[in-house]
Parts: C-alpha cells; sequence; structure tokens
C-alpha cells in the first residue's frame, strides 16, 4: 500500500454531505476535484498490497478526508474473529488514517464458509457478550473507536429478548462504540416488519451516532404476496426515506451524512445530486435543531 502525505493524515470526517467512492468515479474526482465533504471506501476492496486501487484511493485520499466502511468482519459471528482480517483492516487504516471506520451488527462467517451476505442475529443476552466481546477486540486492535450500523433484516427470531434499539444501546454503552445510523437500514426493516420508523429513531441511542446512511432498496414480495423491501444500493433514496432522514437531523443536527450507492452505479452528476439533496437537508434541519 502507498501511503498518504502526512498532511493529509487523519483528517475529520465534516459534518456534510459524502458519498461512497467508486472506482467508474476515479478519474472524474481526478480531474475536475467536484465539491464534496468526504469519501468512503469499503475496507475489502482495498485489502490487497498495491495496484491500482491503491493509486488512485491515495490520490483522492490527498484531497479529501475518508471513512473506512468494513463490510467483512462479521462481527455477530459465534466464533473467533477472523485475526487476518482484522489485520488486514488495520493495515488499511494505518495506511489512509481515515476520519471514521464503521463495521455491520451481522454475521457472514462459519466455519472457514464466507457468505456474500450481512445476516441477522438474536436480539440476547449471549449475543450480546459475544457482540461486545468482537467490537471490543477490534477496539484494541485499531487502537480507536468504531461505529456499529443499524441492520437491515428480513427475519426476527423466536430467541430475541429485547428490542434492536435496546440491543445495540447496550453494545455501545458497554464497548463505548459508536453508532452508524442507516436511515434505510430502518425504513426496510420497519416495512418488512410492520413498526413504526419514527418511533424506531425516537427511541435510538442519538447522542451517540456519528455518521448517517442514505441508500435506496428494491421492492419485492414474500412468499405469501407482502411486499419485502431488499437494502440493494441500488437505486435513488425515495422520498419516505428522505422524509425519516428529516426528522433524524432534527434530533442529531448537523453531522457526517453518506450516499450509499453500492450497485448498478450511475455516472457521478446522479450520485453527486443526491448528496447535494442530503446536504440541503442538513442545512435546513440541522439549523431548526440549534433553534431548538
Amino acid at each position: 500500500m502507498s501511503a498518504v502525505p502526512r498532511s493529509a493524515m487523519a483528517d475529520p470526517i465534516p459534518a456534510g454531505a459524502g458519498v461512497g467512492l467508486k472506482p467508474e468515479h476515479y478519474q472524474h474526482i481526478l480531474k475536475t476535484r467536484p465539491a464534496i465533504g468526504w469519501f468512503e471506501v469499503h475496507a475489502e476492496n482495498y485489502m490487497e498490497a498495491g495496484g491500482p486501487p491503491h493509486h488512485y484511493l491515495s490520490a483522492i485520499r490527498s484531497m479529501y478526508p475518508l471513512s473506512v466502511h468494513g463490510v467483512g468482519m462479521s462481527i455477530g459471528a459465534d466464533e473467533e474473529l477472523d485475526q487476518l482480517h482484522l489485520a488486514r483492516l488495520k493495515a488499511v487504516c494505518d495506511c489512509y488514517q481515515p476520519g471514521l471506520v464503521s463495521e455491520h451488527l451481522a454475521w457472514s462467517t462459519h466455519e472457514g464458509t464466507f457468505f456474500n451476505d450481512l445476516l441477522p442475529v438474536p436480539y440476547n443476552c449471549q449475543t450480546l457478550q459475544r457482540v461486545c466481546s468482537h467490537v471490543d477486540q477490534i477496539q484494541s486492535t485499531l487502537k480507536r473507536q468504531i461505529l456499529l450500523e443499524n441492520p437491515s433484516t428480513y427475519v426476527v427470531f423466536d430467541a430475541s429478548e429485547m428490542s434492536e434499539v435496546d440491543f445495540i444501546k447496550q453494545i455501545s454503552e458497554r464497548t463505548g462504540c459508536g453508532l452508524l445510523l442507516d436511515v434505510n437500514n430502518v425504513f426496510v426493516s420497519a416495512t418488512n416488519h410492520g413498526f413504526d420508523p419514527v418511533a424506531y429513531i425516537d427511541e435510538f441511542p442519538i447522542e451517540r451516532v456519528g455518521e448517517i446512511h442514505l441508500g435506496g432498496h428494491s421492492v419485492d414480495a414474500d412468499d405469501t404476496g407482502r411486499t419485502l423491501l431488499i437494502d440493494s444500493h441500488g437505486t435513488q433514496v425515495v422520498d419516505p426515506v428522505w422524509e425519516l432522514f428529516r426528522h433524524v437531523v432534527r434530533r442529531t443536527g448537523r453531522c457526517p451524512v453518506l450516499i450509499e450507492w453500492d450497485n448498478d452505479v450511475p455516472e457521478w452528476e446522479s450520485l453527486h445530486m443526491e448528496a447535494i439533496r442530503a446536504e440541503a437537508i442538513l442545512h435546513r434541519e440541522g439549523a431548526r435543531h440549534a433553534v431548538a
């Protein structure tokens, strides 16, 4: 990996809109240096040594603050953390000195097999203890706080003993980790399970939120014909999610917010317009928060 210039290290993430950095946009960003607050990358895309991805990321990192988002640490797995994966995550963070590091409340590995999905966990005391142990280990290895993201879910567990919000709150209190509030995930889960997304937000430990995610979802149906939303990250943010985001910002004030668009990646202008819309809401609703 190529080290970025010392002057670009450890830049804090601004309380404004950023977007996920995609290879399709490398050249455009370097040529035009667009007016965007920051970029976020998936750590796993930069865990191999050298090559074009590191060349472009080093150049872009020298111009913009960076956040690192992990998708494969498998924090919720009922087994030990993958030490090689953790070491690679640390190498990415040591190289690029991101302002924020985040991971998912989910699992994706079992007995050496990796599943290309973020799978849910039951909300009970046994899982809570295991997840807290994993978060402690990650933060100790990275020597920094991480943010933990609320999941999008499609099933609920009979073995759950507490609500999702209470489970997440206890993890943050026990480990000192921050939280990444994915607004689209709240909307997806609320639709799939029939709960009120505004009530979820009102119960969420908003004071622990260090970053917000916004993304698109796809609409499907389950075996009974009921609507099933899938957190696909392949479309624009829909109006109900924008409205829920407004409600969030009235509670948080200005905060780093990321537009996620990982599949069917559009031209830069379309992605940038989503960030501009998010920035406008941050400005307007953040001002209302300050007055309140």
